[in-house]
């Protein structure tokens, strides 16, 4: 909103210095200022295209234009561009006929002189206003329409110092004069039109490549940057950047690495669309421990118990595999023959793979608490079984549910101190063992072993 304000009041400042500066022109018969009104009408058509890019740009993207419509403002500059060159070829040859030619004779009055000082300080007052609204919204059509009107100041101040020097009667100065803006017109449109081409055929910003790879190479997680695609549409840079990450990372460590890349790019760049692809890579440092359990993980599939062996130089992987305990057997076999295959396809030819299949735990089952008399008999067992056990004591939060399946067990046990994680696993699962050699109608037993006095 803020660019259809300035270009909409750039234009009306057009139409009036037009109006203004023919009535003039016409009565004191000065070519210059005649000139100036059709540079002037020339700014009434460029200031109207710019108002309409302006309009146009702040269009968001649709179905036909993914990225916008910011391109617009750039082809307006390049209008601009043009007509500032032209405005440099009809300032050379006007000062050539006046030099080589017959001199015009030209009527100096003070409102000739108002004319072009007021037109002068309107367009230092707008070019100044164009430029802060370009460096606001970075719109390359407010920037050309700044620099557009900067020149027609420094044209309409040769104008003003040849009405001096026609009146002082130095009627040369004139044309020397337009011949130094012309130089000026010209290195301003040569500037111009550099920038405005570098837009239209996708050059990234001055710096912008070594930012991203900078920024890249600084967020935690990211391997390398792989790839960068930058482009300035507008006063968006769009960002395509394809980087490199570990493979065994998880999906919601990844998404967070991306998201901080792209915050980090977006600080860099104010207005930018950044878009990250995270690629998945091996590195030398992955244990077979981690690839198997990738493997497995991209299939969907639980597996635990998973042991890795060197024998006698040959590689030895061994695992239980979690299926459905109501899928057919065959159909299993098949899911545990294709994961064999693909970790052999991973780890080489010349390893050993052997999946164990077992039904997975149930999930999702309605139960009810059992009967109290079932729970005392459940907790009455364990406690006696716990008492021959020396590395295990203090059976208590015994819980005892039913459903379909049958019975669910979960208790409560105090070990020693000191102890490893393997000598408390052995005993808690002779433990279970035992239980259900008692019990055989129970489902499943899961004990919860924590360190005598545990608070």
């Amino acid at each position: 909103m803020e660019k259809q304000k300035v270009a909409l009041a750039s234009l009306f400042a057009s139409i009036g210095l037009t109006i203004g500066k023919t009535i003039v022109g016409v009565a004191t018969g000065s070519l210059g200022v005649l000139s100036e009104a059709v540079h002037s009408l020339l700014d009434v058509g460029a200031t109207a295209i710019t108002y309409m890019a302006v309009r146009i740009s702040d269009k968001p993207a649709d179905s036909e234009h993914h990225f916008g419509h910011g391109k617009v403002e750039s082809v307006t500059a390049l209008i601009e561009t043009g007509l500032l060159f032209l405005t440099c070829v009809w300032i050379v040859y006007e000062a050539a006929h006046r030099l080589l030619g017959d001199a015009t004779d030209v009527t100096v009055t003070w409102w000739a002189v108002g004319v072009i000082a007021v037109s002068i300080v309107v367009d230092f007052n707008r070019s100044r206003a164009l430029a802060r609204a370009a460096k606001a919204t970075h719109s390359e059509a407010l920037a050309a329409d700044a620099l557009h009107f900067s020149s027609d100041m420094w044209s309409s101040s040769a104008v003003l110092i040849g009405l001096g020097a026609t009146w002082a009667g130095y009627p040369a100065a004139d044309a020397l004069a337009a011949l130094a803006v012309a130089v000026f017109v010209a290195m301003a449109g040569y500037r111009l039109g550099r920038r405005t081409i570098d837009t239209l055929i996708d050059t990234a910003p001055e710096g912008a490549m070594e930012t991203v790879a900078r920024i890249a190479e600084e967020t935690p997680g990211i391997l390398w940057l792989d790839r960068a695609r930058i482009r300035p549409v507008g006063d968006t840079v769009f960002v395509d950047a394809d980087v490199d990450v570990r493979r065994t990372l998880p999906f919601d460590r990844v998404t967070g690495i991306k998201a901080q890349f792209v915050k980090a790019v977006e600080d860099a760049f104010p207005n930018a669309d950044v878009t990250v692809t995270a690629r998945p890579v091996a590195l030398d440092d992955e244990t077979v421990f981690d690839k198997v359990m990738l493997i497995a993980n991209r299939r969907g599939l639980a597996i635990h118990h998973l042991t890795v062996q060197h024998v006698a130089g040959k590689l030895s992987v061994s695992l239980d595999l979690e299926l459905d305990g109501r899928m057919r057997f065959t159909q299993a076999h098949d899911i545990a023959t294709a994961l064999e295959e693909a970790i052999s396809e991973e780890l080489g030819e010349d390893v050993e793979v052997e999946s164990h299949i077992e039904p997975a735990h149930l999930s999702g089952v309605d139960g009810l608490d059992a009967d109290e008399t079932v729970r005392a008999d459940v907790e009455g067992v364990l406690v006696s079984l716990a008492a021959k056990q020396p590395l295990i004591s203090d059976v208590h939060a015994v819980r005892v549910r039913s459903n379909d399946h049958g019975l669910f067990v979960t208790f409560h046990c105090c070990v020693e101190r000191g102890l490893s994680v393997e000598a408390v696993h052995d005993a808690v699962d002779d433990l279970e063992r035992a239980f259900r050699e008692r019990r055989p109608s129970v489902r499943r037993v899961i004990a919860h072993a924590e360190p005598a006095d545990h608070d």
